[in-house]
């Protein structure tokens, strides 16, 4: 099953060091996943240590999310998705953390419908989909900010391609986005929430900068809660340098870049 990931394309850029530390030997990895999470002191919001269980710990009817706010342990199958989802729990486990305490709250005040409301949605569509794009808080970066949320793909992702690395990093955090990237598509897109950094951040190594980010996001989401209006669209294999072919062309083709609707409104985070 794993053999299916081609670890060298640069999505599983942020995922890649958990992969590592698990050294697996086959395809068999909530072990794996318990010895990492010891090691790394994982913990959901109540304190309780985070651990990783089959599915079947899973009482019927009870809701994902409010089990493991109240146990501390994560239901996990023998596949891409929930694989994804625990090497996610590793990389940014302050994020993973303030998302299930957001969901939890929510099940326990409006209970387990079929409506789940806004914030429970928000969170388990940045949980599922959502990237970080790190942005260099300067006048270029708020400038190709801007063009994102307008859709102005052929003048942010082509024209300002050369910002990319410089002023601008793509962090995959999704874990349905990632198994979905498995089998790359020009037209998976990301959520995307923008967070700005200062000039320090880009000079920081590659975990440095994954335990600001995780703490920074983790930080905002517990003071400002969440919202489905605090994301905005960007197609995974347009970063530039993440496919083959990124002329101009790749980006005039408005069956995957698509114009924005003009009553949809960009949101901004910080």
């Amino acid at each position: 099953m794993l053999a299916q990931i081609d670890w060298a394309r640069p999505w599983y850029d942020a995922v890649r060091p958990a992969f590592e530390r698990l050294a697996l030997e086959g395809d068999a990895f909530i072990d794996a996943f318990n010895r990492n999470a010891q090691a790394l002191d994982l913990r959901n919001h109540a304190g309780l240590p985070l651990r990783f269980v089959p599915q079947a710990a899973l009482p019927e009817g009870r809701a994902y999310e409010d089990f493991i706010g109240a146990t501390g342990q994560v239901p996990t199958r023998d596949n891409l998705h929930d694989f994804f989802n625990g090497l996610v729990w590793q990389t940014f486990p302050l994020i993973k953390r303030e998302l299930n305490a957001l969901q939890a709250a929510q099940i326990a005040q409006a209970g387990v419908g079929k409506s789940r409301g806004p914030a429970r949605d928000a969170a388990t569509i940045f949980d599922e989909n959502a990237a970080l794009l790190v942005v260099r808080d300067n006048e270029e970066g708020r400038a190709l900010v801007e063009d994102l949320r307008g859709h102005r793909w052929l003048e942010a992702l082509f024209i300002k391609r050369a910002l990319f690395g410089s002023h601008a990093q793509v962090w995959l955090f999704g874990h349905a986005l990632m198994e979905k990237l498995v089998a790359p598509r020009k037209a998976i897109t990301a959520h995307v929430r923008v967070v700005f950094a200062d000039d320090a951040f880009f000079l920081l190594g590659h975990d440095a900068r994954r335990a600001w980010l995780d703490e920074r996001v983790a930080s905002q989401l517990a003071r400002e809660g969440l919202s489905t209006a605090a994301f905005t669209p960007l197609q995974a294999l347009g970063v530039p340098g993440w496919w083959q072919g990124q002329d101009a062309d790749f980006y005039l083709d408005t069956t995957v870049f698509r114009a924005k609707r003009p009553d949809r409104q960009g949101a901004g985070n910080g």
